[in-house]
């Protein structure tokens, strides 16, 4: 008989170990709270429970979880049932301990209550257990109550089990010194496992409030790319997604754990995280000739300053005349002046078209915008005839597509290197340690042409690859860049396929993309209506 009370205890023991480990392993606060009182319950063989957690506040309990199984009762956690019951208050109006409740009695004052029958039982309120079996038909009799601590001895919760189940019976009985002394070491084993949870989901919240901190910043320096910090990581997760449900083709093997999902969206988020290097005016640069402003109002005036020296010229002329009253060269006069004034309207329309870089510019405009700039000359605020256009104006003006120009492309592709170098110093825990990989690399090629370091498609993960297709997409149908529109899908998708010929994205995550209909799922969520139309080249 010792014998078998002995192995009874023994296998109780390895099952407490047991749950005790797979509490440890679980991430989600709602499961963890949930297997922590069924856990309970069939440590002792319970019939029901609930499980209490302490309000930020510390001054009452709350209704987490409540389980009945013989009633069909489960409330709370994952079920999506609410618990519409009051808070139990830790204390009176007036301050004192509010022992009348059971659960609020072993919480102020930590100490374990067993109780063998609610209705025989003096000196606790159990007229709500009352009303609800009468509610029921239930019969609520015994009651074992343990105060859950973490290791810095702080309460977090409260552990109540109702009707211990005898197993050969079935029958009602008390809860015994043994199955109290288990549901204390496992009350204290879930309190760490709990707080440990939380401690670990404040950090991820810290951790998830400084990303969203460091894109808020970029936001605030320039509204053109808080939107895409935000768009990318979406597009990102649409695309791992869609390659995760697929079940055939190149493909057909990549999975994604919830871990793997939140590395990635991590790195999603922090793709562009080194552009709060990236000056501001070459970020916004909408114009060629932007930088605080746009100095195609400098131009402009030198223009006004061109047509006034030639009206003053034609005036001095005219005045020169009068003595002789010579009306045919007054008119030739006035004809050369209206002739000049329109070509310096011409040119000063034509260099305004080019300050928009809307457009590739053709070598004859190139040609043209060199010409005006050293052939026209201007008298400047020191009163010296100077060339009409700077060499560094020339260069800006003449750029052959966009608005940047080779140094100013070049800082702002430097914003990966500082990503990558942001990135590299922080001490990544294993479950983020791919982060830096995954957003530093969605500039690089399949073909090696890429930046910053020229990697290949066979040196690059599916993570990366995907980022890569995700932040091309964005940028093609943004519409909140300075010195674009945005693209319809068709438009985009056809230019994709194109860069998928090239070796520039990956053609088995475009497929997807394409076959998925991924792009159609994020147009209808940030795109502008009249930019979704029907992709003629969405097959191929």
């Amino acid at each position: 008989m010792l014998k078998t009370t002995v192995q009874h205890l023994f296998r109780r023991l390895e099952q407490l170990n047991g749950i005790g480990a797979a509490l440890s392993r679980e991430r989600d606060i709602e499961r963890l709270l949930e297997n922590i009182l069924e856990a309970a319950k069939t440590l002792t063989g319970a019939d029901g429970g609930t499980l209490y957690r302490v309000t930020d506040d510390q001054t009452a309990l709350r209704f987490e979880i409540m389980r009945t199984d013989s009633l069909g009762i489960r409330l709370g956690g994952t079920t999506g049932q609410r618990i519409d019951l009051p808070d139990l208050p830790l204390r009176r109006a007036d301050g004192t301990p509010n022992d009348a409740l059971v659960a609020a009695h072993a919480a102020i004052h930590d100490r374990t209550v067993n109780i063998a029958d609610v209705y025989a039982e003096e000196g606790f309120d159990f007229s709500g257990t009352r009303a609800f079996d009468q509610r029921t038909g239930y019969r609520s009799q015994s009651f074992l109550t343990v105060p859950m601590k973490n290791h810095d001895g702080e309460l977090i919760g409260v552990l109540q089990l109702l009707n211990a189940l005898d197993p050969e019976s079935a029958q009602v009985v008390p809860f015994s010194e043994e199955d109290e002394n288990l549901t204390e070491s496992l009350a204290s084993q879930a309190a760490i496992a709990l707080s440990n949870r939380l401690l670990i989901t404040q950090l991820e919240r810290l951790f998830e409030s400084f990303v969203k901190l460091i894109n808020i910043a970029i936001d605030e320096k320039s509204p053109y790319t808080g939107g895409h910090c935000e768009r990318v990581p979406a597009l990102t997760m649409m695309l791992a997604e869609a390659a995760d449900a697929t079940t055939t083709g190149p493909l057909a093997d990549f999975h994604m754990t919830e871990r793997d999902r939140y590395e990635l969206q991590m790195a999603g988020l922090l793709h562009d995280c080194g552009k709060i290097t990236t000056p501001v005016h070459v970020v916004d640069k909408a114009t060629k000739l932007q930088t605080i402003y746009d100095r195609i109002g400098l131009v402009d005036t030198r223009f006004e300053v061109l047509k006034r020296d030639a009206e003053l010229a034609a005036l001095r002329a005219q005045l020169a005349l009068r003595p002789m009253v010579d009306a045919e060269a007054e008119g030739i006069a006035l004809s050369g002046l209206q002739r000049e004034i329109q070509a310096i309207e011409s040119d000063r329309a034509f260099l305004r078209r080019c300050n928009q870089g809307s457009e590739a510019m053709q070598e004859a405009d190139q040609l043209r915008v060199r010409v005006i700039g050293t052939q026209r000359h201007w008298r400047n605020v020191d009163g010296v005839h100077t060339a009409f256009l700077t060499a560094e104006e020339m260069e800006n003006l003449t750029i052959r597509a966009g608005t940047l120009t080779q140094a100013e492309r070049d800082t702002i592709n430097y914003h990966i290197v500082a990503t990558i170098k942001m990135l590299e110093t922080l001490p990544w825990p294993r479950h983020l340690r791919n982060v830096p990989e995954y957003a530093g690399g969605h500039h690089e090629r399949m073909d090696g042409k890429g930046y910053p370091r020229g990697l290949t498609r066979a040196q690059m993960s599916v993570q990366a690859r995907m980022m890569g297709i995700a932040d091309i997409f964005e940028a093609l149908t943004a519409v909140d860049r300075p010195y674009k529109s945005g693209m319809k899908l068709s438009q985009a998708l056809a230019i994709m396929q194109k860069m998928v010929h090239g070796g520039h994205i990956d053609p088995d995550l475009f497929d997807v993309f394409v076959r998925e209909r991924v792009y159609q799922r994020y147009a209808e969520q940030f795109l502008d209506p009249e930019q979704i139309d029907t992709p003629a080249g969405a097959t191929h």
